[in-house]
C-alpha cells in the first residue's frame, strides 16, 4: 500500500498529491478520456447523509490531524484507488477510533479490507494506543468479519434509522493488549 514514487516511512503511509483524502475523489483539470465521461444523478436517497458523514470525517482529519498518532490508508488495485481506512484519536487517552472502512465493490473479495485493518492496527499498536473502537452497521456483514477477525468485540448497538434504512448502529472494540489481537 505504498506508493512507487515515493516509499512510506516504516509503518507509515505513503503520501502523493490528493491524497490527504483518500476517501474524496480528487477532481483533475483537463478532458476526460473519450469514452470515460458521462453525467449521472448524485445525492440517492441515503446516499447523501453518508457522503455527508464521510466528508465530515476526511475533512477533520485533513484539518488537524496528528501524523505521529493519526494515519490513514489507501488500497490501490492495478493502480486504481480500491480502498482505504482511517487511524484517528479519540477523545480520551490511549483510545484510536478506526474510521471509514471502504472498499470498492470491483475490490471486494480480494483481502484489501483485511490489509487496512491489519495496518492501522500495526500502526495502533506503534503509537501507544491501548484500545481501538469503531463504529458500523449491522448490515456490513464482510466488514463485521474483518473486525471478529482481528478481535474485536460487539460492545453495544441500538436500532436507529439512517442512510435511507431502518438499521442496527453497533460499537466494536478492540483491547490492544489482548492475546487475540496479536495475530
Amino acid at each position: 500500500m505504498s506508493t512507487p514514487d515515493r516509499p512510506p516511512e516504516p509503518g507509515r503511509p505513503g503520501r502523493r498529491p490528493g491524497e490527504a483524502a483518500p476517501a474524496t475523489p480528487v477532481h483533475r483539470h483537463g478532458p476526460a478520456p473519450a469514452g470515460r465521461a458521462r453525467v449521472r444523478p448524485c445525492c440517492r436517497r441515503g446516499t447523501s447523509e453518508f457522503e455527508a458523514l464521510v466528508a465530515k470525517i476526511v475533512a477533520e482529519y485533513a484539518a488537524r490531524h496528528s501524523p505521529a498518532t493519526e494515519a490513514a490508508w489507501i488500497a490501490e488495485v492495478d493502480g486504481e484507488r480500491a480502498g482505504c481506512v482511517f487511524l484517528v484519536a479519540d477523545d480520551r487517552p490511549g483510545v484510536a477510533k478506526l474510521r471509514v472502512l471502504l472498499v470498492t465493490p470491483a475490490a471486494r473479495g480480494l483481502g484489501l479490507g483485511t490489509r487496512l485493518v491489519e495496518e492501522s492496527l500495526a500502526f495502533a499498536r506503534e503509537a501507544g494506543y491501548r484500545r481501538v473502537t469503531l463504529w458500523t452497521t449491522n448490515n456490513l456483514v464482510s466488514a463485521r468479519r474483518i473486525y471478529e477477525h482481528f478481535g474485536f468485540l460487539l460492545a453495544d448497538e441500538d436500532p436507529h434509522h439512517g442512510f435511507g434504512h431502518d438499521l442496527v448502529s453497533q460499537n466494536w472494540t478492540l483491547d490492544l493488549h489482548d492475546g487475540l489481537a496479536e495475530e
